[in-house]
């Protein structure tokens, strides 16, 4: 596929997106095959390709009469912290919760400070807690700051 009509579809979908003070569009193939000449196959393709979860979008799709594509962005710092939450389990040791919270620095989405009292906070709660509640700890620490970001 031209990535020309790639690239045409991802703006023309981006521009409705951007339209919206939602952060989520409902639009139809035919009307953005009509509008830029192409085949629904390319739209999906561009669906498939460029607006995926790991890029911070949600895409539902339905085909047939009274179809529609939806498309959501997602926080890409939603995804991030979901994505450590659900690496955390009891067998997580303080060395992969370091480099979690070394990454949140390096993107920005904790402070240094944040970060060294996280580290204390952890670091005390595996010196002295066992597994399932150190764990329990761990994953509010988690929440919280996905829930402030």
């Amino acid at each position: 596929m031209s990535s020309n009509i790639a690239d045409l579809i991802e703006d023309y979908i981006l521009t409705r997106l951007a339209e919206q003070q939602t952060g989520q569009v409902e639009l139809r193939r035919t009307d953005i095959a009509d509008e830029i000449s192409c085949a629904p196959s390319q739209i999906s393709y561009v669906l498939n390709t460029r607006f995926t979860h790991d890029k911070g979008f949600s895409v539902e799709s339905r085909r047939g009469l009274g179809g529609f594509i939806r498309v959501v962005r997602v926080p890409l710092k939603n995804i991030i912290y979901q994505e450590m939450l659900d690496k955390l389990d009891a067998d997580t040791d303080f060395m992969e919760i370091k480099a979690m919270l070394h990454y949140l620095i390096q993107h920005q989405m904790i402070s240094t400070r944040e970060c060294s009292l996280l580290l204390q906070t952890v670091k005390s709660a595996y010196e002295n807690m066992p597994p399932e509640p150190r764990l329990k700890l761990v994953r509010a620490l988690f929440n919280t700051l996905a829930e402030l970001s």
